[in-house]
């Protein structure tokens, strides 16, 4: 990691990626952890996906989102921090009606930020997963439709 400052304004780099309809501005990056501002728009969501090799968190800001653990549903509002552990299957989801701003991160680093960049703009929900199982994230396949 570099010493300095990331600006509020800013993301390293001057980078930002729109990641499923999500804005991603990373503002740390070291071997040991990835930190990135996080802005989720309302209805907008991540699949239940699995990090086998990171823990991660979540510091929300504003706004309140949802987050499931394999059913088992989870809010968080400002100030709360939701832990993800490695391993563990979860889907983060703004069902709010309003927009969310939150900080992400993950430990170790990994390949996450490098995922990021090939995920930027990527609207084929198949080439995202894909894409993230070459950067050590798994998502579920989808519930049977009912």
């Amino acid at each position: 990691m570099e010493k300095g400052i990331t600006p509020a304004a800013a993301g390293i780099e001057n980078l930002s990626w729109n990641v499923v309809g999500q804005t991603y501005v990373p503002k740390l990056l070291s071997t040991n952890a990835f930190v990135w501002h996080a802005t989720l728009p309302a209805d907008t969501f991540v699949p239940p996906h699995i990090h086998p090799t990171q823990d991660e968190w979540i510091f929300m800001l504003e706004g309140n989102l949802e987050v499931e653990f394999l059913g088992d549903v989870h809010k968080a509002g400002p100030g709360d921090t939701v832990r993800m552990p490695m391993g563990e299957a979860h889907g983060i989801f703004n069902r709010s009606g309003k927009e969310a701003t939150c900080v992400f991160g993950v430990a170790p680093a990994r390949k996450l930020f490098d995922l990021f960049i090939q995920l930027d703009g990527v609207t084929d929900p198949a080439e995202l997963v894909r894409l993230s199982a070459m950067h050590e994230v798994d998502f579920l396949p989808p519930p049977d439709a009912a």
